[in-house]
């Protein structure tokens, strides 16, 4: 307690008599000759109580050194027996060791420590944000340079299936916090040397490693400018995730529609890298970021490409009744009820009429409430733990609705058609545009509730103006669509066989845009029929060879 006590007390003086300094304001500082005094400077960045370890030797039995480092953040036994040991050892020639003192960094780093990632400096300031990157920090009595080695190690998990992105054939691996891991995992699927990896760190006070990558040769090179632009004009003393950079580098971030598409999938991110788009990683983060994200990638998913063509086309259609239900059914089940229950057959008008006799709130005002309801239901299933998870959600659903009908709160076609929406929009693959279809449809209702279908359909309009206003790095958001592009729609509602799709989206202006090596499908359909003995009709006879079947 008295500890503390003093603490607190040298934390408040502290405190009191200090200037505060930005990240951004620290100027560069060169190295003092004496060794305790750079050590000193070092300790008053972090402060007298941090977990710095500060290590004193004498180095080859000659010079004062030390090393520095955190020991959460690096592998400590690479650093005894490939950093500490070989610089205590005298080297098997005494007078190989330079007797100049500036030419010490160069025979250290390249006859003692066994470090394959390091780097020198003579700026003490640069010091502390390399100790707290996971490096190691040499310094000996009178070298006017410092050297630092990444022996960086970072618990993290293991990796496991994305939790966001669930599919039936496919890989079951995710990313996961870890940088290094997630860029090994697209590097196991591109193995090609034109996969580039960009990384700088980005954030005053996180300085959280971002890794920009793309291929070399496919992807447009002003996209690859115009996205580190955004990056570089990010000014923030933190990046936690790679959400913060979405919010960001976004074309239009007032928009309710996502423009840069985060996926969980490395799978997902190689696909995109070989169409010529790129993908952004963040330290920390298990969501990677690719740009351009328009509003036909948001309904597909990797179960499109696995499967056949015809069941992938038919799913995807499915995913846009299923978002239309979730965007428009209850704005229309208010309009029709409240202003033209003509449109309805007179059975199924009477019945309506009937389960809604004793509800006391307008059309509008039951299904808002509904709606809210499952919105805090689905919120309440997020946050708490998978295991009561499930079942809070099959009482929710069952009790609290059929207790709703009961207490005269809703009735029950009220409740079906909240159901129906509500699933609708869980069909749709990507979390982000599923909100931005749920947010929607909550204006969609007042409107309805207003003005009937000229509400709705007023709403409708706003919303496909501004799906046309938008744009993702100079793309329009609903292309293929608006503007046409006829060679995109193979891959854009319906998708053709995979051995039709010979180029790669033209709205990426791709410097190579031809996938497939060969003119399919005729090439692919005349192999099929050599296979199976068929005459090969688009081959004409070799006059000119004795051996040609014509010719015999």
């Amino acid at each position: 307690m008295q500890n503390w006590k003093q603490n607190l007390s040298s934390f408040t003086h502290k405190k009191a008599h200090e200037e505060p300094t930005s990240p951004n304001e620290r100027s560069q500082n060169p190295l003092a000759s004496d060794l305790d005094k750079n050590i000193n400077a070092i300790r008053n960045v972090f402060g007298e109580d941090a977990d710095l370890i500060v290590r004193n030797f004498r180095m080859y039995g000659m010079y004062h050194a030390a090393i520095l480092l955190f020991s959460s953040l690096v592998d400590q036994e690479q650093v005894h027996e490939h950093v500490l040991k070989p610089l205590m050892s005298a080297p098997s020639e005494l007078s190989a060791i330079p007797e100049q003192r500036k030419d010490l960094p160069d025979f250290i780093w390249n006859t003692t420590v066994q470090v394959t990632q390091g780097n020198r400096t003579p700026d003490l300031n640069a010091l502390p944000a390399f100790l707290l990157e996971g490096s190691v920090v040499l310094l000996v009595e009178g070298m006017d340079q410092a050297l630092y080695f990444n022996l960086r190690k970072i618990e993290h998990r293991s990796i496991e299936q994305p939790q966001t992105e669930q599919i039936i054939r496919g890989s079951r691996e995710g990313f996961i916090e870890n940088l290094e891991a997630n860029l090994s995992l697209l590097r196991y699927r591109l193995q090609t040397p034109d996969f580039r990896v960009t990384t700088a760190p980005l954030g005053a006070r996180t300085r959280s490693q971002v890794a920009v990558c793309y291929i070399e040769g496919i992807v447009d090179p002003a996209l690859v400018k115009k996205v580190m632009k955004r990056l570089s004009m990010i000014n923030t003393d933190s990046i936690l995730d790679s959400g913060y950079i979405e919010q960001f580098i976004e074309d239009n971030p007032l928009s309710p529609f996502p423009q840069v598409q985060p996926t969980e999938r490395p799978d997902r991110s190689a696909a995109a890298l070989l169409e010529g788009r790129v993908v952004i990683l963040v330290d920390g983060s298990p969501f990677s970021l690719i740009a351009p994200a328009l509003f036909s990638q948001f309904f597909q998913t990797m179960d499109d490409y696995t499967e056949r063509f015809i069941v992938g086309s038919l799913i995807r259609i499915i995913r846009l009744i299923a978002l239309i239900f979730s965007l428009f059914f209850p704005a229309l089940y208010v309009s029709v009820i409240s202003f033209n229950p003509e449109l309805l057959p007179t059975e199924f008008a009477v019945a309506i009429s009937g389960g809604r006799a004793g509800v006391p709130f307008p059309a509008v005002l039951e299904v808002l409430i509904m709606e809210v309801f499952m919105e805090v239901l689905r919120e309440a299933t997020i946050r708490l733990p998978q295991m009561i998870g499930g079942a809070l959600s099959i009482v929710g659903v069952l009790v609290i609705g059929q207790a709703a009908v009961s207490a005269g709160l809703a009735s029950p076609t009220t409740v079906v058609i909240v159901a129906i929406t509500t699933i609708g929009s869980f069909a749709t693959p990507s979390y982000n545009a599923a909100i931005s279809s749920r947010m929607l449809r909550f204006p969609l209702i007042i409107l309805a509730g207003c003005f009937g279908l000229y509400g709705v359909m007023l709403g409708t309009i706003v919303i496909v103006n501004h799906l046309l206003f938008l744009e993702s790095f100079g793309v329009p958001y609903m292309t293929p669509y608006v503007p046409t592009k006829w060679r995109d729609l193979k891959d854009s509602l319906i998708r053709v066989p995979l051995w039709w799709m010979r180029r790669r989206p033209s709205f990426l202006n791709s410097p190579d845009p031809t996938r497939l090596a060969h003119d399919l499908p005729t090439t692919y359909l005349d192999q099929i029929f050599k296979e199976t003995g068929e005459p090969d009709e688009q081959q004409p006879p070799d006059n000119n060879n004795p051996s040609s079947d014509s010719n015999r």
